[in-house]
């Protein structure tokens, strides 16, 4: 194989989409209770929320909902953007190793880092268990810098990892370190 090219799942996830959609109709819920509680309406059906004492209870709840739907707001955006997301090229007939991520909108919205294979030391593997395990895939080159090839969040099997660093240091021709 000359050419590999693995890509890399962003943002866009499912449990992303699970907690802001969560965050956003609890927010609004939040957010809905404590106007009801200032204007004296129910904006809510099924609740008399129109009955609570804006000051403290209303003042918290519309405070509480705010923030919660502008975090749903910068959750959806990142979903929207796919914040995270690219590819990684090893391509053996140019010599180039290629890592590309899709960032925030702005003046540095894609990072492209591209390394020749001959700077490459190794490929680290990072692996531990417990309450937040990890499972990373590092791109070491020779000046120890320490380029993560895997996505971020969800940690991968531990087959995956093994083949996937095997196959990605048997490629470039370097040795496998972690394993």
């Amino acid at each position: 194989m000359l050419v590999k090219q693995d890509s890399i799942q962003g943002s866009r996830r499912f449990s992303n989409y699970w907690w802001a959609s969560l965050i956003l109709l609890g927010g609004s819920g939040f957010l809905l209770a404590g106007l009801s509680s200032y204007l004296g309406k129910n904006l809510l059906p099924f609740t008399s929320s129109s009955e609570l004492l804006f000051i403290p209870q209303g003042l918290i709840m519309t405070f509480y909902g705010t923030t919660a739907v502008l975090l749903s707001v910068f959750l959806w955006l990142t979903i929207i953007w796919d914040v995270g997301s690219g590819y990684n090229e090893f391509d053996t007939r140019t010599g180039l190793v290629t890592i590309f991520r899709f960032g925030f909108p702005g003046k540095n919205r894609t990072v492209c880092l591209k390394y020749p294979i001959k700077e490459v030391q190794s490929i680290k593997v990072v692996i531990n268990d417990g309450l937040t395990p990890k499972r990373e895939i590092y791109l070491k080159t020779k000046d120890n810098r320490e380029i993560p090839l895997t996505r971020v969040g969800e940690p991968l099997l531990l087959s995956d990892v093994e083949e996937k660093a095997t196959e990605i240091a048997r490629l470039l021709g370097v040795v496998l370190e972690g394993i």
